[in-house]
C-alpha cells in the first residue's frame, strides 16, 4: 500500500443523478456519494478524471441548455486505509424479495441475496433506476421465465432474475460491463444461459421478460429490436427514463399497455405488456 492517496471532491451545481451515472461509467475504483456531490479516492492521480468531468459538464450544459458549475478539489492525503473507510460507508439495500449487499456483509436469511462490490460494479441497487427495475423484476419475473437484460452493466438485474428462477441472457455494448457481469454472477454462484458483448439484435431468442435500463433515446432507437424478441404475452421493463422524456418512450411503444409506472425522484420505470 502506498503512503498516500488522491482525493477528489466533486460538487456539481445541479443534475447530481446524471453526474452519478457518468462517474459510474468512468471511475474504476468506486466513489462515495455525499449530500451535495461525490468523493473519489485513488492511489492513482485523478487529473484525467477531473478532465473527463469537465468535458461531461460542458456537454451536459449544451444538452439541457442551462449553466452547470462544477466545483472540484483535488488533494493528496495520507493513506490511513481509505478502502476500509469507504467500505464502512457502503450499506446494503433491501428491495423485497432481494437483499443487495457487498461481499464483506453477511447475507440476510429469508431474502434473495445478491453480493456485489461497489468498487467493482456499475450497479449496486442504490441508483433509483436500478432500484425501480428490481421492483419491476419482483413483480414480473416468474420461475422458468426466459429473461433478457439489455445493457446489463454489473449484471445486478440479470442476477435478480436468476435468483427468481428465470433462464437469463444478458448483453452490453461495453466489454468491461460484460466482464464485470460474468465475475459478479460467478461470485454469487449463478450462471447466465448466454452473455455477450453487443446489442440484443445478435440473438434470435424469444423472451417472456425483457429488462432495459438504459436511457430514453436508446430505448426509442432499439424499440423495434426489443419488440421482435418479446413473446406475444411478454413484459417489457424499461428504465433509465427521465420524467420529461417519458412520453417520447411511450410513443415508441404505443402498441403496448402501461401496466405499472414506478417513479423515484425524476426517474421513471415503465412496465409494459402487449395490448389485446
Amino acid at each position: 500500500m502506498q503512503d498516500h492517496y488522491y482525493m477528489l471532491v466533486v460538487k456539481p451545481s445541479s443534475h447530481l443523478e446524471l453526474f452519478s451515472d457518468f462517474l459510474v461509467d468512468v471511475v474504476p475504483v468506486g466513489f462515495e456519494e455525499i449530500e451535495d456531490g461525490f468523493i473519489i479516492r485513488s492511489e492513482e492521480d485523478l487529473e484525467t478524471i477531473m478532465w473527463g468531468i469537465e468535458q461531461f459538464a460542458e456537454a451536459l450544459q449544451r444538452a439541457v441548455g442551462e449553466v452547470i458549475d462544477v466545483d472540484m478539489t483535488l488533494t493528496k492525503e495520507k493513506n490511513d486505509d481509505w478502502i476500509a473507510q469507504y467500505q464502512s460507508a457502503i450499506t446494503p439495500i433491501e428491495i423485497p424479495p432481494f437483499y443487495i449487499h457487498p461481499t464483506w456483509e453477511a447475507p440476510k436469511e429469508g431474502m434473495l441475496n445478491i453480493a456485489i462490490d461497489p468498487a467493482l460494479a456499475f450497479g449496486t441497487g442504490h441508483h433509483p433506476t436500478t432500484a425501480s427495475c428490481l421492483r419491476g423484476i419482483a413483480l414480473s419475473v416468474k420461475e422458468g421465465d426466459a429473461v433478457m437484460d439489455v445493457g446489463c452493466g454489473s449484471g445486478i438485474l440479470a442476477m435478480a432474475a436468476l435468483r427468481k428462477g428465470a433462464i437469463v441472457d444478458a448483453c452490453d455494448t461495453d466489454p468491461l460491463s460484460v466482464d464485470n457481469a460474468r465475475v459478479n454472477a460467478q461470485q454469487n454462484g449463478l450462471e447466465y444461459r448466454r452473455i455477450w458483448e453487443g446489442p440484443i439484435g445478435e440473438t434470435q431468442e424469444q423472451y417472456d421478460v425483457i429488462v432495459a435500463n438504459i436511457v430514453a433515446d436508446v430505448l426509442v432507437f432499439i424499440a423495434s429490436d426489443l419488440k421482435k424478441r418479446l413473446r406475444e404475452k411478454g413484459t417489457l421493463i424499461l428504465s433509465g427514463i427521465m420524467d420529461k422524456y417519458e412520453e417520447k418512450v411511450l410513443r415508441a411503444y404505443k402498441e403496448y399497455e402501461l401496466r405499472e409506472r414506478i417513479v423515484e425522484n425524476e426517474w421513471v420505470t415503465l412496465i409494459l405488456t402487449k395490448k389485446e
